[in-house]
């Protein structure tokens, strides 16, 4: 079961060790995507039915498919969808920026234009645990940064059709255009077109081994959000903490994957305890109980610290995914809180919370890279083009440093390209 650990006795080696390792799949994935390249649309027709064991005639989902999955779709899950869509919409608002234009030096203007990607590609999962909510996740800040075309793709059911809540999530968030083709196939697809699948310039969303390898296979062609790992949730608990609530939150990251990290950070041993009992408890009521209980075997931890303050200390190096603050007064400690994909304030605020609903993105970076990226949002959507202009009478009293710049590194062509300018005045 999960461990219990004291920082005084183990080094920081065992504490931040996550077991993520997973078969070498370079070479498959490399012959499916070289398979798509050459092959189109036959090759996702028969990639589906040899990895997904189902025969399909056509990879795009038509308007008759979508009218009818939006009819099969549980009216009040389609109200709560649309509800957590407008939450979502109203956070990512707040990341649009304009560009700027400067002009404060005479016969100057310079800028930034911040243009949006004409089309994005949005990986879907689809198999035991299908992602409704990362569909809203990714289409509504794509949407909102002004992508023209937002395409998404996910693997077909064994009825050869999409689940309708997957469909009905892509309408309410604004893709354009859905096919039913998933695994490096899709990726493949998105990244170099097909007769029926558009060429993206951005790939987004998670997967599995074999997805996440053709996204890193395909970057360059064009561009992707992150190389996902398996999720992580990290708790810091004083005394004051609930382990009933503790024990929950730890399992709502287990059940995902065996390779999931969950770990609690608590500076009271009688908190480390009773969250383990929890735990035991807990879990046999599970329906994913197998895979959570490898998950906390393999990567579980219950660490005592000797405070709070080296707690945040270790979370900070650990820079989890998602890090949950169940402390009494959480806004005193964030400002202490560098490196986190998303934190999860107080007693009631789980980290389902931001799966689902409050409207902050939960497509975030893992396994420490959250010390140096960020969740996914509009930024994700948009690119930046620089623009300068300057009048003849100000290039002319710069040319001359641009050219001697230019001399210092050699490059004479870059130095006379200024110096003619002012040549052709005298």
């Amino acid at each position: 079961m999960i461990k219990i650990m004291k920082t005084s006795e183990v080094t920081l080696d065992e504490l931040f060790a996550r077991t993520t390792k997973t078969a070498d799949v370079t070479a498959v994935v490399k012959q499916v995507i070289d398979t798509v390249r050459e092959r189109g649309d036959s090759a996702l027709l028969e990639l589906t039915e040899k990895f997904d064991g189902v025969v399909i005639h056509d990879v795009r989902v038509s308007e008759d498919e979508i009218n009818e999955a939006m009819m099969e779709v549980d009216p009040e899950f389609l109200g709560i969808m649309y509800e957590a869509a407008d939450n979502i919409r109203a956070f990512h608002k707040n990341q649009l920026r304009p560009g700027f234009v400067m002009s404060d030096k005479k016969g100057v203007v310079m800028g930034q234009r911040v243009l949006p990607l004409e089309k994005v590609g949005l990986y879907m999962p689809g198999g035991t645990a299908p992602l409704f909510s990362t569909v809203l996740m990714s289409a509504i800040p794509a949407s909102l940064a002004g992508c023209k075309e937002i395409v998404m793709t996910t693997p077909v059911q064994k009825n050869g059709k999409i689940l309708p809540e997957m469909i009905a999530a892509a309408k309410i968030a604004g893709v354009t255009k859905i096919f039913k083709v998933g695994g490096a196939q899709a990726v493949a697809a998105l990244a170099y077109g097909t007769e029926s699948v558009p060429k993206v310039d951005k790939i987004v969303g998670p997967g599995n081994q074999y997805v996440a390898e053709a996204k890193r296979q395909v970057f360059g062609q064009v561009a992707i959000d992150m190389i996902a790992g398996p999720s992580e949730i990290l708790i810091i608990a004083d005394k004051t903490a609930n382990p009933e609530f503790l024990a929950a939150d730890l399992l709502s990251q287990a059940e995902h994957d065996k390779l999931a990290t969950a770990v609690l950070i608590t500076d009271s041993e009688e908190i480390a305890e009773k969250t383990a009992a929890e735990l035991e408890g807990q879990l046999e009521k599970l329906s994913r109980k197998d895979i959570a209980a490898a998950s906390l075997e393999q990567n579980g931890k219950i660490i005592v610290a000797g405070s709070i303050a080296e707690a945040i200390e270790l979370s900070n190096e650990i820079a989890p995914e998602h890090l949950e603050l169940e402390v009494e007064e959480p806004f005193d400690i964030l400002p202490e809180i560098k490196n986190a994909g998303s934190v999860f304030m107080g007693s009631y605020c789980p980290e389902p919370l931001g799966d689902y609903f409050s409207g902050a993105n939960h497509t975030l970076p893992t396994s420490g890279t959250a010390r140096f990226s960020s969740p996914l949002s509009v930024d994700d959507f948009v690119k930046k083009s620089q623009f300068t202009y300057y009048t003849e009478e100000a290039f002319s009293e710069v040319a001359e440093k641009v050219a001697q710049f230019a001399d210092k590194e050699g490059l004479g062509a870059h130095a006379a390209s200024a110096r003619k300018r002012i040549n052709m005045q005298r």
